[in-house]
């Protein structure tokens, strides 16, 4: 007997455990418009309530996953893999993660995002390169999938299309942050690009969405577990938020940060120690290599030979992108008219950074949207950030402000010194891997 949507949001109200096939059934109805957007408001609101077990998050996860397409890539014949990050500044980890990895005979079908609140987006980073086509067609992703080694594009109208309604509705039902629905809205979507194994980037810290310790751990140990119940090899690394991850925030300068970093020229940061930490995640997970040790050796050689870098500029040229750009990224990205230096007040240790402002500074500077139409200005942005830690002499640049104009470029450089904490005392250091979750 079929259940009555109402009734299976009075039982999720009241706290009860729904069977599978009462959300099965009631994510068919999300899709295909039966059950009315009041009842889908309801029925997220209960679950933010109540909150859903193991077992309730993998049928809801699964559910959304079977709602459209799911990708097959047994012809392939290497292992297939995928990471996701919760979202943070300056994180451009994605980037060359997916061709080092690529290199190391992985592969990536990377379905990625836009930007989220102050958070920076892969396929907005991406956009900045001309002609690149976030949205290619099946065959040509699959193609450079097969060719390459990996493909970082958007998402299809046929991949997990009851997400796309769910999340549409808790955008504006203050549900967005219960944890099993950020769980089956994230991982329907992987699941339903075909991943045999999936790493995932938790951020804790003030320019990530989970600031709380308990918080994060909870929606890693969530996402873990539920990729796990569903059949996907799947472990998490918590990470810091503190400051921004890569030297630079906003659009065409992290994509020159991270043809950078595939040339070898970013060695020694805490952006290369995360994409080492999860480059190793990700072979070991795929049977490449036996610990981490050795999938962080073999992810080393393929930086140093040049092999990741070759495989980027592969991807960008199979998706549209100039044959030449990794040898002459500075002809394809256009410049900000106007580059100011943001100068230290005084002499001391950069000791903190108000992270979130800095990534809604970018967006004020016109790298990110205030509403969903918004054009973005890839060329705005910070570079040549220093890390927290650094001693600096009064006058000393910290930054480097990239603007449209001389007007926006002075209001950005004044906003970016008063978010950094300049101290006497040098604070300490830590790893930005904070955890591990398995």
């Amino acid at each position: 007997m079929t259940m009555l949507p109402q009734e299976i949001i009075r039982r999720k109200r009241n706290g009860e455990r729904l069977e599978a096939a009462d959300i099965t059934g009631f994510v068919r109805g999300l899709s295909d418009g039966s059950i009315s957007e009041g009842q889908v408001a309801a029925f997220a609101m209960a679950i933010w309530f109540s909150g859903m077990s193991r077992d309730e998050t993998v049928a809801l996860t699964l559910a959304m996953r079977d709602s459209g397409e799911t990708l097959d890539w047994s012809s392939i014949g290497r292992p297939i893999v995928d990471k996701h990050s919760t979202g943070g500044v300056g994180d451009n980890v994605s980037l060359m993660l997916a061709p080092i990895v690529a290199a190391c005979g992985l592969a990536v079908p990377m379905i990625s995002g836009r930007g989220l609140g102050h958070t920076g987006g892969t396929l907005d980073k991406l956009e900045s390169i001309p002609g690149y086509d976030i949205q290619p067609s099946a065959a040509l992703f699959r193609k450079t999938v097969d060719e390459v080694g990996c493909a970082i594009i958007g998402q299809t109208a046929n991949l997990a299309p009851a997400d796309k309604r769910l999340y549409a509705i808790r955008d504006v039902t203050a549900t967005v942050d219960s944890v099993p629905l950020i769980t089956a809205s994230i991982l329907s979507k992987k699941l339903a690009a075909g991943l045999q194994s999936l790493v995932l980037d938790v951020k804790l810290g003030n320019g990530s969405f989970m600031g709380d310790a308990g918080e994060a751990e909870a929606l890693a140990r969530s996402l873990v577990d539920v990729a796990n119940g569903a059949g996907v090899r799947t472990s998490a690394l918590l990470t810091d938020m503190n400051e921004p991850l890569a030297d630079a925030a906003g659009n065409a300068l992290e994509i020159r940060n991270c043809v950078a970093f595939l040339k070898g020229e970013k060695s020694g940061t805490r952006l290369e120690t995360v994409v080492m930490a999860f480059a190793a995640e990700m072979l070991v997970a795929a049977g490449v290599a036996v610990d981490p040790v050795a999938g962080e050796a073999l992810a080393r050689t393929a930086l140093a030979n040049g092999a990741a870098l070759e495989r980027f500029a592969r991807m960008v040229y199979a998706l549209g992108g100039p044959a030449d750009f990794v040898e002459r990224p500075e002809q394809h990205l256009a410049p900000a008219p106007v580059i100011l230096p943001v100068e230290a007040e005084r002499d001391g240790y950069l000791q903190s950074c108000r992270t979130r402002d800095l990534g809604m500074a970018v967006i004020a500077l016109g790298g990110g949207r205030t509403h969903p139409n918004d054009r973005i200005d890839h060329r705005v942005g910070f570079a040549e950030l220093k890390p927290l830690g650094t001693r600096v002499a009064e006058d000393e640049p910290i930054a480097f402000v990239h603007a449209a104009d001389e007007t926006a470029a002075e209001h950005a450089r004044q906003e970016l010194l008063a978010l950094y904490t300049i101290a006497d005392a040098q604070p300490e250091v830590r790893s930005p891997i904070l955890s591990r979750i398995t």
